[in-house]
């Protein structure tokens, strides 16, 4: 009871050796093995605190087999408050990953059993898996959907002060239900309307009597009346009910009724066609690469992507314009989610202008305007951003104005690819093999972002130019009438030491031999 175990022995001042070599990362991931109360424990033991009884002997294992913990027993002795990062606060954590501790009186796992559980933790934490597991929300859709809602708008009348375009835009099972709707509604309220007359008049109490002047021959129950509105709404006209001059208000009622019903028949007529002949549905016919491909053309690193239509008749006036969204944040701190800003597709040289009756390659330029001028092969796959294709033209056929949108995410993009061609010369006319629209083929491209080619070119540039004016120098003889003055003009110029010596070298042996 007096003797101290070996290697258990703590002086005052704080923990042992061996007990401040427990490992920082330890602390973080004991909790998936231990509860709260053990954890306590065993910040407590590391700390210097008396320890108690009971702490499992996985913690104390692992406090003997893992270095460096001297930073957090020093900062937990100086009675800092310590936070551990725990795994629930880390952004971007799939909810598969997170682990919950055990509940109170539940049986300690084995060490076997502890190792295996730390060992796929570690492995799920790390940035690969993570990557993969992470599901990358699309601004907009290959197809061209817009991802995103709208949500708590207050003023909700604003949709009905522009009620044809709000019909319009319903789904096609709303728009139906709304066409049904507008004429079930006058019919039934117009129907009740010639009942409820019918029986204020008396001609339900009078019916069958041959001397009473009704007011709607033939209209004795409601559903008489609704038979009457909807033959004189749609003018079927059977002849067995109809308007009499014996009274004024169902000739009032019959007028009103063919108006609502002309004005009804209007708005719902213009709005199926509008929504029938909408150019939405012509967007399908015109298709976009799967893929982004980065190389060279013309000596510059270009984005390229490729367009086509699959329709014989052509759009008029075809344009195409990218917008990249990307976040940022501002040299003030300002975080700005989803900037939009412009890929210049050749607005100043009119080439976003298509005539697109073959498929076409749309190139961007990367140069010191380019939002990619510092991009690189390597930090493409560090990036994250999304580069929206918006193609415009008139439909040939109907004349509306008819949009196709497409999406290319930063895995989307092919360094160093370019497009195979996909024309061929037939007799008489030029064939286009849509099976080789999406393919491509690797080439030879700098992995080297465009900002560091034009930095490598430039200074190419400048020694090719320094050299140049050392051998104009050389080939003047009367520049260089002694070695002095040679020897000077040598060092004004910034040329090599080796290329300088031997210059003079030759100058001497030419002067001696003359």
């Amino acid at each position: 009871m007096g003797g101290k175990m070996p290697g258990s022995s703590r002086g005052r001042g704080g923990a042992t050796s061996r007990e401040r070599r427990l490992p920082a990362w330890h602390l973080l991931r004991l909790d998936m093995s231990l509860n709260s109360r053990s954890l306590l424990m065993l910040w407590q033991r590391t700390a210097g605190s008396k320890p108690l009884p009971h702490l499992p002997r996985e913690a104390s294992r692992c406090q003997t087999t893992h270095p460096d913990t001297t930073m957090v027993a020093s900062s937990l002795e100086a009675g800092t408050r310590f936070y551990p990062l725990h795994r629930l606060s880390v952004a971007n954590i799939p909810s598969s990953a997170r682990s919950k501790s055990p509940a109170r009186g539940t049986a300690v796992p084995t060490p076997e059993g502890l190792q295996s559980r730390r060992r796929k933790l570690m492995e799920e934490d790390s940035p690969m898996v993570q990557a993969s597991k992470r599901q990358r929300q699309r601004y907009v859709t290959k197809v061209g959907k817009c991802q995103v809602n709208l949500g708590n708008i207050q003023e909700k009348k604003r949709f009905l002060s522009d009620i044809f375009t709000t019909i319009v835009d319903l789904k096609y099972r709303w728009f139906l239900f709304v066409f049904m709707m507008c004429y079930i509604i006058t019919w039934v309220v117009f129907g009740t309307i010639y009942f409820f007359d019918a029986w204020v008049r008396g001609d339900i109490r009078h019916r069958g009597d041959p001397e009473w002047r009704a007011c709607i021959e033939n209209v004795d129950d409601f559903i008489s009346a609704l038979l009457f509105s909807v033959e004189s709404q749609r003018t079927i006209g059977y002849g067995s009910r109809m308007v009499t001059a014996n009274c004024a208000e169902g000739v009032i009622l019959l007028m009103a009724q063919s108006i609502v019903g002309s004005m009804i028949d209007a708005l719902m007529v213009g709005c199926m066609f509008v929504k029938i002949s909408r150019p939405k549905k012509r967007a399908q016919t015109l298709i976009f690469s799967k893929n982004c491909v980065i190389s060279r053309r013309d000596e510059k690193l270009c984005l390229m992507f490729r367009v086509g239509d699959l329709r014989d008749s052509h759009m008029v006036d075809a344009k195409i314009r990218a917008k990249l969204i990307k976040s940022r944040q501002t040299a003030e701190g300002e975080f700005i989610p989803l900037e939009q800003s412009e890929l210049n597709l050749g607005y100043d040289t009119g080439e976003d202008r298509l005539f697109l009756v073959e498929p076409q390659i749309i190139c961007h330029v990367i140069n010191h305007h380019s939002p990619f001028w510092d991009l690189s092969a390597e930090s493409l796959r560090r990036e994250q951003f999304e580069i929206i294709v918006i193609l415009e033209g008139i439909v040939e056929a109907t004349g509306m104005t008819c949009q196709a949108r497409t999406s290319y995410t930063e895995d989307e993009i092919l360094w160093g690819y370019r497009f195979e061609p996909c024309m061929s010369l037939e007799k008489g006319a030029f064939r286009v093999d849509y099976s080789r629209f999406e393919m491509t083929f690797e080439v030879q491209t700098p992995a080297a972002s465009a900002k560091e080619l034009h930095e490598l070119k430039e200074l190419e540039h400048q020694e090719h130019s320094t050299l140049s004016l050392y051998w104009d120098h050389l080939l003047q003889p009367c520049a260089l009438p002694g070695p002095g003055l040679g020897e000077d003009a040598l060092a004004r110029l910034s040329v090599p030491g080796s290329v300088a010596e031997g210059s003079r070298s030759r100058l001497l042996e030419q002067e001696a031999t003359a």
